[in-house]
């Protein structure tokens, strides 16, 4: 007697579970653009890193056929080290989970948290749904069933989340999505919704596509993701491209990068990038990518609060946050969704100790009707306090602008100052701040404009960065051409510092 039989019944139900939904549901799909789950897990893995958990998980029917799970999981290697990874088969059910499918997803976020590594989600799925999940199993979950989202929340505090929309993606995947330190979504083939057209058409009356509802076109200004790929093999480059910057956990190193770019470079472009005109635009990620290491900036929610630039890059090999402003858009001012976009990414870069580097031409918080409605002062100040209990080391350079209570946002507990020749700096932008100021001096005046413009040119002399380096107000004034090996001779002493910021990140509430 041996026990070849049930030998051969595990290999059956291997292959059946491999299989998924079976070759015309896999065509289907193929159809449609998409990957399959293990196609999309294959590609964004190193090769034959992939170990799956719960092979065999799944149902077997009255009939005698297996049914597998429709969530697949396991560990494997991104860039030679180790991650947890999983996500639906849209095959099976339209990713909407079976008994075994539902266990095996809420199982990766424990996977993640036991073995201490990041976490990739790649979601196609439309959650529960009322039919139920299939396979025999009690009706809800018991009185002292531990929540679902515990092991979400931990895992944000714990590991780097990274997940990609892949396909339609709504309900509680939609929720995973959102539960992510970096998420992406494919503009070709996915949907990030919270109900679908027909949940929507009956409860609202309001005939809309997945597109309408919520297509790429939407999510790219919503928030709601943080960048947008043109397709699936682009999503999981940029979540391969993330994990590059982060380390395993929270009490884990820094992964350091070649580079062959010299600390000590500096680019000739940088002395005259800012017009000595300043209500001329100009362009800060020319000035991030002369600072940063050769093609190492990793921008993230661009489209999101586009007054505020935020992103990953390297400086030395080393990973770092760069915060900045765009003043192409509202002249870098910070509006409400701007300062959610700072906030957040503070808190990333916070959690995982990336030394911060922030690129500084803040004219101040949105001003008008608009900026009032969208609560700009309680997001606004929300951000401030991000900043101020940071943990991590901190340079800002003053480029251009630094006024008002935004400028706050910009500048860390402690950290390195330095200034261009161009900053301004100030209570209000002069062109604002003398109109307040002088408004009845202004029109008494035989010209108003003309006494405005005096008025304005004397206290633009007052706002020279000389007197504040005289003052030792920043630490240095620096030509801009010094920029980067300014940033290095700083970032090597910063850099050490880091060891003893390992742990949780836990800063107290906020407006």
């Amino acid at each position: 007697m041996s026990w070849r039989d049930e030998a051969d019944e595990i290999a059956r139900r291997k292959a059946q579970a491999k299989g998924m939904g079976g070759d015309e549901a896999i065509a289907r799909h193929h159809k449609k653009g998409r990957l399959t789950v293990r196609e999309r897990i294959a590609a964004v893995a190193d090769d034959g890193t992939f170990v799956e958990h719960g092979a065999i998980a799944g149902a077997e029917e009255d009939d005698g056929s297996f049914t597998p799970a429709n969530y697949v999981t396991g560990l494997a290697e991104i860039g030679g080290r180790p991650v947890a990874v999983g996500g639906e088969d849209f095959t099976l059910k339209g990713g909407s989970p079976n008994a075994a499918g539902l266990r095996k997803s809420v199982y990766a976020e424990e996977l993640a948290l036991n073995y201490k590594v990041p976490l990739v989600r790649l979601l196609e799925g439309g959650g529960g749904s009322v039919r139920g999940s299939s396979g025999k199993r009690p009706a809800g979950e018991p009185v002292f069933a531990t929540p679902r989202f515990l092991s979400i929340a931990q895992a944000m505090g714990a590991v780097p989340v990274a997940s990609a929309a892949l396909g339609p993606v709504a309900g509680f995947p939609a929720a995973r999505l959102a539960a992510s330190h970096f998420s992406v979504m494919s503009e070709a083939t996915a949907q990030l919704l919270i109900a679908g057209p027909k949940v929507v058409e009956r409860a609202l009356g309001r005939e809309l596509t997945k597109e309408e509802l919520g297509g790429a076109s939407v999510h790219a200004k919503s928030g709601a993701v943080d960048n947008i790929a043109k397709g699936e093999e682009e999503a999981l480059a940029q979540i391969r491209t993330f994990l590059g910057y982060m380390p395993q956990n929270i009490r884990a190193n820094l992964p350091q990068g070649d580079t062959h770019d010299p600390t000590d470079r500096k680019d000739e472009a940088l002395i005259d990038i800012v017009p000595r005109d300043r209500r001329k635009p100009f362009k800060m990620r020319k000035v991030i990518e002369h600072v940063v290491d050769a093609s190492s900036f990793f921008e993230m929610t661009k489209s999101y609060g586009p007054g505020q630039i935020t992103g990953l890059a390297r400086m030395g090999g080393h990973p770092i946050g760069i915060l900045a402003n765009d003043c192409r858009y509202y002249a870098g001012a910070m509006t409400a969704e701007g300062s959610q976009k700072v906030r957040r990414f503070v808190d990333l870069c916070n959690t995982f100790r990336l030394p911060i580097i922030s690129l500084v031409d803040e004219p101040g918080f949105m001003i008008g009707p608009e900026s009032e409605a969208a609560g700009t002062i309680r997001h606004g100040t929300a951000a401030v306090m991000a900043v101020v209990q940071s943990r991590v080391p901190w340079i800002s350079v003053i480029v251009r602008k630094a006024f008002g209570v935004a400028a706050a946002a910009h500048f860390g507990p402690g950290g390195h100052v330095l200034a261009w020749p161009s900053a301004e700096t100030g209570a209000l932008p002069l062109e604002g701040g003398v109109a307040v100021a002088f408004g009845r001096e202004i029109a008494a005046a035989d010209d108003p404009d003309a006494k405005r413009k005096e008025l304005e040119e004397a206290l633009a002399a007052a706002q020279s960065p000389f007197p504040r380096a005289e003052t030792f107000s920043v630490h240095d004034l620096i030509d801009p051409r010094e920029t980067r090996p300014a940033i290095w001779d700083w970032l090597r002493f910063a850099i050490p510092t880091l060891d003893a910021l390992k742990g949780p990140y836990t800063p107290t509430m906020r407006p």
